[in-house]
Order: structure tokens, then C-alpha cells, then sequence
């Protein structure tokens, strides 16, 4: 056989064990029935593979379910201590690391806290690394079980071919960061803005599970969303979509972080939030806090009825609102969904305000297919997205595709 028919041969297998490995990693547990019928793969090609997955640890056997007049079938899942993903988040506070299993079941953390203002690569580099370290020693496990690692961060995430990040909140221009950490790890990289990572995290797990057509919105100190057509995250030419903190609501508005004016982070990001309030009452400025315990505190303050926090939280409930509404008239989602903490905040204090501001800008049908919800990860949602990248990376390859005898788990190759 020639080498271009090895190739095209090989290509397909490793074709089919990725398509086997998505189904039995996102609709397991299943049969070898289950799965020739939802992934089109005859039974032989099933089998064959399961036997090869089944022999190399990536699939284990958890249990029978009854059959119709047969056997009990033996249903299969991928193994939650096959490997490892580490997911981090890069935010405007902290460097926060998670080491999740083969099913994303959090099993350690690290965290290192940001100074505002101070968010230098060299410094995020430093703590990421810190985190790797200390999560492989806290864990106690081989750093060849390790599938790679997960990086969710601001900006935009461009390939030339290395991933470069341009964040201009941060003072980021086309920074190497996958690079700078290569300096002190060999682990695989795999780095992702924030909202986006979010975004896929919400798909997978959370409330967007199910769903086709979804915008997902990260607000926190900044602004950002991941927006899902047809059940893939949108990137755009340069892999910059999802800047919806820095679409302009307001000609000649209120000034931006990242120099423009009118952008609608300035109005329904926590720190512009905060400014406007501190604006409207000097009085109850408190420097020491950090922005989550000043919002809390102004949220307080709005219920304890005080009218500068109270009309604050109205201007940007209509804010958000529209900004909602110029999305749904664009994409025409099944779903929207309000993430971060300071969209879970504002969710749960303004439900009913925010969706009002909707629905007064909202074209009358796109707004009548639309379910605007709050996501369902919490907190954490960004190290988690971030770890569903490493996950993906190995189900779209089929890992190592079982030819090669030095392919076991101390020795996988990145294929």
C-alpha cells in the first residue's frame, strides 16, 4: 500500500475514534448499539475501536442496561482518571487554576491575586506557572497524565501562528503568551478569551445545554460574550468577535478603558457602575474595597433605598437592556445568558427591569423566540471553559490512535 493510501487509511480511522469519542464523552454512558446508531459507524468499526480505546485506558465499562429480548448491553464512558486538564483564568483580580479529570470533576485550585492596574505578562506568566506547579504537587500526580492546559483571557486571541494576545484594557499589544510560558513547561497550551471560554463551558454543562444559536455575555469588570451559531462559538476573521463590551451605545459618551468613549463596558462594566455611583455620592467611595464588596455594597444601599445607588442601577438596567436588544436583533438567539459576577449580580437584582429595557427595543419576533436567563456555572465557569478546551483538543484528535506500541499513557505522543 502506498503511503498516500496509508495516509488517506489512517486519516480516517483517526476520523472515526474522534467521532466515536465525542459521543461517548457528551451522550455516555452508551452501548456499542447506541453508539453505531448515533454515530452512522458500523457495529464492526464500533467494536473494533472500543476494543482498541478499552485496551489503551481511555474507555471503561461502567455497568449494563437490559435489552429487548437479548443480553444485558454493556454501556461504555470515557474514564474519568484517564488524564487531566488544568483550566485558568486570567481576570481582572486574580490568576485563578483548576485540575479537573477526563469528566471536568474539580479536584484542586490555585489562586494568585492581581493588582489593580498591574497585569503585566511577566507577572501573569509567574503566577500561571506557580499555579501549574503547585496543582501537580498538590494533586500528586504524574505530569505526564496531564492532557495540556486550558488559558481563558481578555482581548482578543489571534493566531500568527502562535497565539498572541492583544488585550488594550491590560496594556496588552500582541503579547506571546503561550511563549512565555513555554519557558518553563512543556505541557500543551491552548489559550482563549474569557467570554468565549465561558461561552463553551455554559454549552457543555450549563444553560445552554441543548441549545443551537446562544449568546453568552461575561460581565465583570469588563465586557465580553461568546456568541454560538448553529452550535459553534463565532470567531471572525481574526478571532475577535465577542467584543461586545466595546460596541458603542452612546455617541461621544463616557470614556472607556480602552480609549474610545461611548463604549457600553463604560456604562454596565462593575467598575463604571461604581464610578457613576461615587460620581452621584462622594461620600460612599471606599478605596480599600474591591470592586465585588463595593458592588455588593451599593446593591445594599439601592434596597435600603438610597436614590443615587437607586437611579445608578436604573440607567444601567436600560443600558444593558439595550445593548441586550441590539443582540437579539442581530443573531436572533434561542437563548440569552447573563454570566460573570457582576451580570449574576444584576440579574438577580434587576430581572424584571432589564428584561422591560429588552423588550422595549427588542424587535417583536426575534424577542418573542428568546429565552433571557442567568448562566448556571457560577464563579468558576471560566477555568472550567478554559479546561473544555483541553478536553476538545483530545476528543478531536482520538488521542493516540492505538498503532503504535510506545503510544501507552506514560508515553502519549501529540498526534
Amino acid at each position: 500500500m502506498g503511503s498516500g493510501a496509508r495516509n488517506t487509511t489512517r486519516g480516517l480511522r483517526r476520523g472515526n475514534r474522534a467521532v466515536l469519542l465525542r459521543s461517548l464523552y457528551h451522550d455516555g454512558p452508551v452501548s456499542r448499539q447506541q453508539l453505531s446508531e448515533t454515530t452512522g459507524l458500523s457495529g464492526a468499526t464500533v467494536s473494533t475501536l472500543i476494543a482498541e480505546l478499552l485496551a489503551e485506558g481511555v474507555v471503561t465499562e461502567v455497568g449494563t442496561r437490559e435489552s429487548d429480548g437479548g443480553r444485558p448491553r454493556i454501556l461504555l464512558s470515557v474514564d474519568p482518571a484517564y488524564g487531566y486538564a488544568i483550566g485558568v483564568d486570567v481576570g481582572e483580580t486574580r490568576v485563578q487554576l483548576e485540575l479537573f479529570d477526563m469528566r471536568l470533576n474539580g479536584l484542586a485550585k490555585a489562586e494568585y491575586g492581581l493588582v489593580h492596574g498591574m497585569h503585566g505578562p511577566d507577572l501573569v506568566t509567574e503566577h500561571i506557572l506557580d499555579g501549574l506547579r503547585s496543582l501537580v504537587s498538590d494533586a500528586g500526580i504524574d505530569e505526564e497524565q496531564i492532557l495540556g492546559v486550558g488559558i481563558g483571557v481578555p482581548g482578543v486571541v489571534s493566531r500568527r501562528p502562535e497565539p498572541m494576545v492583544d488585550a488594550q484594557t491590560y496594556g496588552w499589544k500582541a503579547v506571546p503568551l503561550a511563549t512565555l510560558l513555554r519557558a518553563g513547561t512543556t505541557l500543551p497550551l491552548h489559550i482563549e478569551n474569557g467570554a468565549k471560554t465561558l461561552g463553551q463551558a455554559e454549552m457543555w454543562f450549563g444553560a445552554g445545554r441543548g441549545a443551537r444559536h446562544v449568546i453568552i455575555a461575561l460581565l465583570g469588570t469588563g465586557v465580553g460574550a461568546a456568541i454560538v451559531s448553529d452550535g459553534s462559538i463565532y470567531h471572525g476573521v481574526s478571532r475577535g468577535a465577542g467584543e461586545w463590551g466595546h460596541s458603542v451605545v452612546e455617541r461621544d459618551g463616557r470614556p472607556c478603558r480602552c480609549g474610545g468613549r461611548g463604549c457600553l463596558e463604560a456604562y454596565v462594566g462593575a467598575a463604571a457602575i461604581l464610578e457613576r455611583f461615587w460620581e452621584a455620592e462622594p461620600s460612599a467611595r471606599r478605596t480599600e474595597s474591591d470592586e465585588e464588596t463595593s458592588l455588593a455594597a451599593m446593591l445594599t444601599m439601592a434596597e435600603d433605598g438610597n436614590p443615587a445607588a437607586r437611579q445608578v442601577l436604573a440607567e444601567t438596567a436600560d443600558w444593558l437592556g439595550l445593548a441586550i436588544a441590539n443582540m437579539i436583533n442581530l443573531f436572533n438567539p434561542e437563548r440569552f445568558l447573563l454570566g460573570g459576577w457582576t451580570g449574576r449580580l444584576l440579574a438577580a437584582t434587576l430581572p424584571d427591569e432589564i428584561r422591560a429595557a429588552v423588550r422595549s427595543r427588542a424587535l417583536a419576533s426575534p424577542f418573542s423566540q428568546v429565552t433571557i436567563g442567568l448562566g448556571s456555572l457560577g464563579p468558576d465557569a471560566v477555568t472550567l471553559g478554559a479546561a473544555t478546551l483541553v478536553i476538545d483538543a483530545f476528543l478531536e484528535r482520538g488521542d493516540c490512535d492505538g498503532t503504535s506500541p510506545d503510544r501507552g499513557r506514560a508515553g502519549r505522543r501529540w498526534v
